[in-house]
């Protein structure tokens, strides 16, 4: 008993300081989330093609970049004119698409241009636009999906809201978008309950180690004080009896009723830190990459299409998918027309979306034995969201292993064994709580999520003035119990 104690007190004089932090931002992170440009805003932010300047078609631009692993290759509208946009799993590049010239971004005029162009097609006043700084990343851009994109030109709209745009220097996209609000609570949010800020998170190893091991010892601290409240408790005419007095009695009785969700809730938030040292990932083995990236060459598109396009369009993508080709033509946020492309001159009719049998073909390369492709619905347990609004995602089942594919781009969203399936359940559910029959009554699921994190917060509270009281003993030189005080 004595280790314990000694183990939970002197702990849990760090994990109660950690636990008040993660409860209350938790509250505040689960009503305004991580700032993000949502696909939406993406789309909504884009003028329509001028394709009279679209001198060049897509292999063109996939010749120009020199590079052998392009697997998609975007056409849209910049303030400069029509550009491809290549991503290959060496990186990504950009081309104009009247001469194929090298379409990077390196003027603050450009950037400021391009990013006020965006906002006033998504009816934000950019009359004040003006550049802000050039920086590999800060707080809003250091998460790793930006990697790709450093530098960026950060451009103040100075509306009322505070809006700040940030431009990729590689592609001339918009890519991230903040307001005053975002940025405020965020740094009470976001950035302290993942223990974010920029200095930590550009070092991904150091982050993830800290991260890491704060959760662990929060954990062990939690464990240790839960089985000596367990112990210490006793119970005499249907009452629960603490030998504590004052602040050690509520933080006793306070510990005994949410023991269960703060243990719970500090293991699937140390989970999340996993990236596959218990759990799988959910992406793509080696062998699998090796056969999805085996697309056929670009060279076997037509020289230039032909095709007539939306005067609606937004963006046109081309992708491989299996042995084939797509054209994507975005017209609206949940709007879209997708042909199948040959190196002849026949105009194949529309679709909307991937067909089943297109998905099982792709699937095939991957695995034996699968399961036609169906149709995850939006209730299913194991759902999984495309980026496009209201677009079917297939889930096709080899044995174990379940492969989930965005029907809108043929993207591969998740490879789920039973190891990825139990962290859903871990980690997701346990942690933000993602139970179907909560995630359907949001008003319910938020209710619980406040009263649970402020419980947690109050009882978190109780062990800091115990911590506090328990430091200036020591400091006084004083070795008296502090139990009853």
């Amino acid at each position: 008993m004595r280790p314990l104690t000694l183990i939970h007190r002197w702990l849990g004089i760090i994990a109660c300081l950690l636990f008040s932090m993660w409860f209350a931002s938790g509250i505040v992170m689960h009503f305004v989330p991580f700032p993000v440009l949502t696909e939406a805003d993406r789309i909504e932010g884009l003028a329509p093609l001028d394709m009279t300047r679209v001198l060049h078609g897509p292999e063109g631009a996939a010749r120009a970049s020199g590079r052998a692993d392009v697997m998609r290759v975007r056409l849209l509208q910049r303030s400069d004119g029509p550009v491809y946009l290549l991503s290959a799993a060496s990186g990504l590049a950009a081309f104009h698409a009247d001469d194929l010239a090298d379409a990077a971004v390196r003027s603050e005029a450009l950037a400021v241009a391009i990013a006020a162009d965006h906002a006033r097609w998504r009816g934000i006043d950019a009359a004040r636009a003006a550049f802000a700084d050039l920086a590999d990343f800060d707080q809003w851009t250091v998460a790793g999906d930006f990697d790709r994109h450093h530098q960026f030109y950060r451009v103040a709209l100075n509306d009322e809201p505070g809006t700040e745009l940030y431009v990729s220097s590689v592609t001339g996209e918009v890519v991230q978008s903040t307001t005053r609000f975002e940025r405020g609570w965020n740094y009470v949010g976001s950035v302290a309950h993942w223990i974010y800020p920029v200095v930590l998170r550009s070092r991904p190893a150091a982050w993830e180690a800290t991260v890491w091991a704060l959760s662990f010892v929060a954990m062990i601290a939690a464990l240790a004080g839960s089985l000596l409240g367990l112990f210490k408790v006793k119970v005499a005419r249907y009452r629960l009896l603490s030998p504590y007095g004052n602040w050690h009695w509520w933080h006793h009785m306070l510990g005994l009723l949410c023991a269960t969700f703060v243990l719970t809730w500090i293991f699937s938030g140390w989970l999340s830190m996993d990236n596959g040292l218990l759990f799988s990932t959910g992406s793509l083995s080696e062998r699998e990459k090796s056969a999805v990236a085996s697309a056929p060459v670009w060279e076997t598109l037509p020289a230039q299409e032909k095709w007539p396009v939306s005067t609606q369009a937004r963006e046109i993508e081309w992708f491989a998918f299996g042995q084939n080709f797509y054209r994507r033509e975005r017209t609206g946020v949940a709007a879209q027309s997708l042909f199948p492309v040959s190196g002849s001159d026949e105009i194949q009719p529309p679709t909307e979306f991937l067909r089943p049998r297109e998905v099982g073909a792709f699937v095939e390369r991957l695995a034996r034995g699968c399961k036609a492709p169906f149709v995850v619905d939006a209730d299913d347990d194991y759902a999984i969201a495309s980026r496009m609004p209201n677009t079917p995602v297939y889930r096709s089942v080899c044995g174990e292993v379940w492969y989930h594919i965005d029907g809108a781009d043929g993207t591969m969203l998740e490879r789920s064994d039973p190891s990825r399936r139990a962290y859903r359940w871990l980690y997701s559910a346990l942690h933000t709580m993602d139970f179907p029959a909560l995630t359907s009554r949001p008003r319910l699921r938020s209710a619980l999520i406040v009263t649970l994190c402020s419980l947690g917060f109050v009882f978190s509270l109780t062990g800091v003035v115990i911590g506090w009281r328990r430091l200036r003993l020591c400091a006084s030189g004083r070795n008296g119990d502090v139990n009853h005080s």
